[in-house]
């Protein structure tokens, strides 16, 4: 049994909340460089520049690379193995958050109550997902996500007779109603199978899977690049100008599901798709 004190995984979410809000993953970096060399539309090969240029300004400046810091989302993996000690794990998680939004100086836009509006002050609590895994060490990823994203998201509960061009329509259909809103270019984060809320969680960690990998199963795989395509060929562009780079990239995530559904989700994420990872 290893013991791992909480004020280790306090100060590691603080770093990682101030970490992912500042860096660009360096695989969505190339990646944003890539689409823009591949950009035909004058005035999209502007806006890429923009861009490219926001992101370097962020590392410069030591400033957020948006300014909608985003909700906290943290995918944590706890190997069996791990004993926490020094305090509640709860409590430390919610610290970390806290002190990375202050003491960071990011937007914090987390209201206590969803009808009563009252801001938390600190951008706690945030959205925690845990997961136990074999070993003793302790994985975390911080995921900040802002909302003009967030807000375009879909999810629908198919049937089993569903084709796979009909979610590959659904999905781009997604993208197209929600137009230049999410900020593109997009990353988009599709969840197949599971139930209700499993299905919606797929989507939102697909979006923190490298936009550099596709889904090891071929079927998948085909997928992603189908869907790719056809969001690319709706003309949206950078910052809904207009173009051929709408979408960077299409992650899928699968899960086993019932015989009667087939839940099909797609998370939006804009061009600054946030997220960084610790061990500890």
């Amino acid at each position: 049994m290893r013991e791992i004190n909480v004020n280790e995984i306090e100060n590691t979410i603080r770093d990682l909340c101030i970490k992912a809000n500042l860096y660009l993953p360096n695989d969505m970096e190339q990646c944003i460089k890539c689409s823009a060399k591949q950009e035909k539309s004058p005035v999209g090969q502007s806006v890429f520049d923009d861009i490219i240029r926001n992101i370097h300004v962020a590392k410069d400046e030591i400033i957020p690379i948006c300014q909608d810091c985003g909700m906290a989302v943290i995918f944590m993996e706890v190997g069996q193995d791990v004993h926490f000690v020094g305090g509640s794990i709860n409590d430390a998680i919610n610290k970390g958050v806290s002190r990375g939004y202050t003491e960071g100086k990011l937007r914090c836009s987390v209201v206590s109550d969803p009808l009563e509006r009252i801001n938390s002050g600190d951008n706690t609590p945030p959205v925690v997902h845990l997961k136990y895994s074999d070993g003793d060490k302790v994985k975390i990823t911080v995921a900040p996500k802002g909302f003009g994203s967030e807000n375009m998201s879909q999810l629908k509960m198919m049937t089993p007779s569903v084709t796979t061009d009909e979610i590959i329509d659904w999905v781009v259909n997604v993208c197209a109603t929600a137009g230049s809103n999410p900020c593109p270019p997009i990353v988009i984060g599709v969840g197949i199978g599971g139930d209700f809320e499993k299905c919606a969680y797929l989507a939102k960690k697909a979006l923190c899977r490298s936009v550099s990998e596709r889904n090891p199963k071929p079927l998948y795989a085909e997928l992603e690049q189908k869907m790719l395509d056809k969001i690319n060929k709706l003309g949206i562009g950078p910052q809904g100008f207009g173009g051929t780079q709408t979408c960077l990239a299409v992650n899928i995530e699968e899960a086993p599901t019932h015989i009667a559904g087939l839940p099909v989700s797609v998370n939006v994420g804009c061009h600054v798709t946030r997220h960084a990872s610790a061990e500890i």
